[in-house]
């Protein structure tokens, strides 16, 4: 199938090797592994990702499972988007890999596919774990799992945490309804340098992604577009960091105008218990 897909945002085939029962692909060389390489088993002599790199991660993963739910003809549903899958090149832009378990989208009318689960523990649609239906909206709750281990550097499973800590979704969605303690869930090695704002904008999307019933899940292409708004917040090397009233150069009105746009394209809204 990967032959047959091409994008920016998709790993390159090379070529294979078939002889006797050995099977090789021969993929393109990313210098920088993997997303679970660089955000969750981090070399202790290398640099943690910081924010903007973070983002600008997210927002090429989501726009490679735009072109496969959107562009692709067929569509395709990745079925195993996960921290591992996604590979980063010498400049940290990222790109799909291992479409082992891609499946066509549902054609002619269908709302979904059958098939037998499959996939990794903890990044599995509810829906799908439970029934076997799979559809897009699936792969944009993955989508949600992977954003959220890139906003608090946190493992989906980690059986090494506290009880009520060790699913990472079990225990972020409590947080979700209180936007006070949405700096509690940062990864510490950012060391507070974000803006506040886009922190609560990264975590209303990952909210949205990780909505128990798909039909309120946003479609990924609205993903796409509220991602372009956070990786073009940088990080603030000046200072400016998630404890700072200063958030922006800009007046707040233009500021509070941005974070309308960056999650309008989203169906629903989390916080709501600060008010």
């Amino acid at each position: 199938m990967l032959s047959l897909l091409h994008h920016p945002d998709l790993v390159n085939l090379v070529g294979y090797c078939a002889e006797g029962d050995q099977r090789i692909l021969v993929y393109e060389y990313m210098a920088n592994g993997s997303l679970e390489d660089r955000l969750l088993d981090l070399d202790p002599s290398k640099k943690p990702l910081d924010w903007s790199t973070r983002m600008k991660i997210a927002e090429g993963a989501a726009r490679g499972l735009e072109y496969l739910h959107d562009k692709a003809d067929p569509p395709v549903i990745y079925r195993d988007f996960k921290a591992s899958n996604i590979l980063l090149d010498e400049d940290f832009n990222p790109k799909l890999s291992d479409f082992g378990l891609a499946k066509v989208g549902p054609v002619g009318g269908k709302t979904h596919v059958s098939t037998r689960v499959m996939g990794t523990y903890g990044y599995c649609a509810p829906e799908y774990a439970l029934t076997g239906q799979l559809t897009t909206k699936s792969d944009v709750y993955s989508f949600g799992v992977v954003f959220l281990e890139i906003i608090t550097g946190r493992r989906v499973i980690d059986t090494s945490r506290p009880a009520e800590e060790q699913n990472l979704v079990t225990w972020a969605q409590p947080l979700f309804k209180d936007r006070r303690k949405f700096t509690l869930m940062a990864d510490p090695l950012l060391e507070d340098k974000f803006r506040t704002k886009a922190l609560y904008q990264a975590l209303a999307v990952a909210a949205m992604c990780l909505a128990e019933e798909d039909s309120t899940r946003p479609l990924i292409s609205d993903v796409v577009t509220a991602l372009e708004y956070l990786a073009l917040d940088k990080d603030p090397d000046d200072g400016i960091d998630a404890e700072s009233e200063s958030h922006s150069p800009r007046g707040d009105d233009d500021s509070d105008k941005e974070e309308e746009v960056a999650v309008s394209c989203m169906p629903t809204e989390v916080g709501d218990e600060e008010k």
